[in-house]
């Protein structure tokens, strides 16, 4: 790890950036965008406390950083799993504590999120928004690093024992988000969400009661309520792979459904094929 960042994670330099924050605040100089993306709340109140979880619970190991690139858009496409998303949670402050140019990373989130009203706000507060092709263009457009997990609830509520084995990428949105913009897209492989929440079961019926793609049953979820809500601290490796180049795309490609599944599927085989290796290479998820 650099010093700048063993700096931006130290106590001091949080006190900083909270002093920092709240000058900014004070004269208002700071304002979130369009979409309600707060870039100072989000470095000096939020990323803060997600970094405690980064480092200090799940030892988040982060590789292939040069692969990201330090400036214009890119889409990062990454496994999903975990019950919640935690993953995509320690992509992002990974990013923009590790990476040499402090990247901010746009999330793209599903609808529940935004149906909760201070999760909602929260989410849109450190760059999350909804999921859609025009939220996606948008960005990209804009020069934003953009985030997608093409899995989707899928991934994140499939039981335990089919960890590490990823679901099939959709109908291929993000690719065509990805030709139509002319970005590269960086594969992403995260080794660890799995297990923080083994999920043995889904209590089915409770969850279309409650209106959740799935209920979730950990061996201690629900049973010690709270408590059983808390993840497990396992070991994590988030790796970037190489950028998958789409400027070489003819005009029409983006409806080209052969060219687009095939992009797709790609992209997929070579997250999978990170996530194999990683999983080797880590060894037990506990240390």
């Amino acid at each position: 790890m650099t010093e700048p960042c063993a700096e931006a994670f130290s106590l001091r330099g949080r006190l900083a950036a909270a002093a920092g924050f709240v000058q900014r605040r004070l004269d208002g100089s700071c304002q979130p965008d369009e979409s309600g993306f707060d870039p100072d709340f989000n470095a000096a109140v939020l990323m803060p406390m997600v970094s405690v979880l980064y480092r200090k619970w799940f030892r988040v190991r982060m590789r292939g950083l040069e692969n990201v690139p330090d400036s214009g858009a890119a889409l990062v496409v990454a496994n999903h799993a975990g019950v919640l998303p935690f993953d995509m949670i320690m992509v992002q402050a990974g990013l923009h504590y590790e990476h040499r140019r402090h990247r901010n990373l746009r999330l793209l989130g599903a609808d529940l999120i935004y149906e909760v009203p201070l999760l909602a706000q929260l989410a849109r507060k450190s760059g999350h928004t909804l999921a859609s092709p025009a939220q996606a263009a948008r960005l990209l457009a804009a020069g934003e690093l953009v985030g997608v997990c093409p899995e989707g609830f899928k991934g994140t509520g499939k039981p335990f024992s089919e960890r590490y084995k990823l679901r099939r990428f959709g109908r291929g949105g993000f690719a065509v988000s990805a030709i139509r913009a002319r970005v590269p897209i960086i594969p992403c492989a995260i080794i660890g969400a799995e297990e923080i929440y083994p999920m043995i079961g889904n209590a089915h019926r409770l969850a279309e009661l409650l209106g959740l793609p799935y209920f979730p049953l950990t061996p201690l979820f629900p049973w010690l309520g709270p408590l059983g809500m808390i993840p497990l601290p396992s070991d994590w490796i988030i790796e970037f792979g190489k950028p998958v180049p789409t400027d070489h795309y003819w005009g029409t490609a983006a409806e080209d459904a052969p060219v687009v599944s095939e992009l797709a599927d790609r992209v997929r085989d070579i997250i999978q094929q990170m996530v194999d290796d990683l999983v080797v290479e880590r060894g037990p998820a506990f240390s």
